[in-house]
């Protein structure tokens, strides 16, 4: 990997402080050395100079909330693809969303072990990878899979080696499944906690798990591997069962009430948005085949949905970016960022639940999240000035360097290759 030095550069380190002006950063194989003054910095003649030709350097992206194994499809193409068909899929959808300026993500249903392993050992490209395996999920609800005809189709085939069937009832089936999930090689455990957009036989609103089931989950995971919990939660009533349980963080939020905000408040719970979902949902029903329910259900919910997470983050709820990619094309991740900064967020504030509180999220912040000495070197190069338009980062030929643990995964508009 060796030694690099960014030059020519406005840097955004990820705290939310003023952008860095006519400065450096330099990168030692995986490590970010120097973040500073070119003057206060002394070649020694081992590093390689990348001219950033006047753009952005920012903080690897992270998406707390994504599917790397699939893209929503119509079911007969579904029934007609080969399962194993979805692998040499998903190395292309992770491809997309790294070369997208995403170097992390949390899968919160979708990819096994082996997938994790394969990005790591540098048989595929893509992003870092927390895995939760499968969602558990209750009979009936979200994630169950059940169709009005009774028979069960799902997203991915689960249930096959490494992936566990994650609908169970009762406080000790959830035990149970928790505890499979974590020999899974789960890192985070997902539960649905309410009903859905895209499943047929529920609403975003109805309650699923009591407070008792979800409480065993989350005592689950903490106490045997000191795993966090998240939870698709929709409806009011399961936001606020799933704050109550201790669950870590909520994802979608899409009828959270006054009750719900001082909830998370109270318990530094995080919120992911995902705002792009339900309106990926509508600009590609026809295309992805989206069911007629998921179409009627996402026109109802949207502007719930941004007044909601207007209303957390104007209380100072902590928010962490996350596109639930997957129901949309992967790569289209940033254009996440407009949408917060349309639910009253600045462009800063949108990098920072982007980088710094995305790591947070996760329990990276120690190693990822912002550009710092001694932090991994995750960093992309952007062309321009993305607080002067953030919507220019949905744009992916403007992300025109990507660099993870030090390594240069993407090279865009620049005359010499980079090492």
């Amino acid at each position: 990997m060796g030694k690099k030095l960014i030059k020519n550069t406005l840097i955004i380190d990820g705290n939310g402080a003023a952008p860095i002006k006519d400065s450096i950063i330099v990168l030692d194989n995986e490590k970010i050395t120097y973040v500073g003054k070119e003057e206060n910095y002394t070649l020694d003649g081992s590093e390689y100079v990348i001219d950033a030709q006047g753009g952005t350097v920012l903080p690897g992206f992270i998406d707390t909330h994504v599917h790397m194994m699939f893209e929503y499809a119509p079911i007969a193409q579904r029934l007609a693809t080969p399962f194993s068909f979805m692998y040499y899929q998903a190395a292309n959808y992770l491809k997309a969303t790294l070369h997208a300026g995403i170097t992390s993500v949390r899968d919160a249903l979708g990819a096994d072990l082996g997938v994790k392993k394969a990005v790591n050992e540098g048989l595929i490209c893509g992003p870092r990878m927390q895995l939760s395996i499968n969602a558990l999920t209750i009979t009936g609800g979200h994630g169950d899979g059940y169709t009005i005809s009774g028979n069960t189709v799902d997203l991915l085939a689960s249930n096959y080696p490494g992936m566990p069937n994650g609908k169970c009832d009762g406080v000790e089936e959830v035990r149970k499944k928790t505890r499979q999930m974590l020999r899974a090689g789960a890192e985070v455990i997902k539960v649905h906690a309410t009903g859905g957009v895209l499943s047929a036989t529920d609403h975003p609103e109805f309650t699923q798990f009591s407070l008792e089931e979800l409480k065993v989950i989350v005592e689950e995971a903490k106490f045997r591997k000191g795993v966090k919990v998240m939870a698709h939660a929709q409806g009011a009533e399961g936001i606020k069962n799933a704050i109550k349980a201790g669950i870590h963080s909520i994802e979608h939020g899409i009828f959270i009430d006054d009750e719900a905000v001082e909830l998370m408040l109270e318990n530094e719970t995080y919120l992911v948005p995902t705002l792009l979902a339900p309106v990926a949902v509508l600009e590609t029903a026809k295309e992805a085949g989206m069911p007629d329910t998921a179409v009627e259900k996402s026109k109802e919910v949207i502007e719930q949905h941004q007044a909601s997470i207007a209303k957390a983050y104007e209380a100072g709820v902590k928010i962490a970016m996350g596109t639930d990619a997957g129901v949309m094309k992967h790569g289209t991740n940033l254009r996440e960022l407009g949408l917060m900064r349309d639910a009253g967020m600045t462009a800063m504030e949108t990098i920072v639940a982007s980088t710094k509180t995305a790591a947070e999220c996760l329990g990276w912040e120690e190693q990822l999240g912002t550009l710092e000495v001694g932090k991994l070197a995750d960093i992309i190069i952007v062309k321009g000035n993305p607080l002067n338009d953030v919507d220019m980062l949905a744009n992916n030929e403007n992300i025109q360097v990507v660099i993870k643990n030090g390594e240069v995964e993407k090279t865009y508009c620049f005359k010499a290759d980079l090492p």
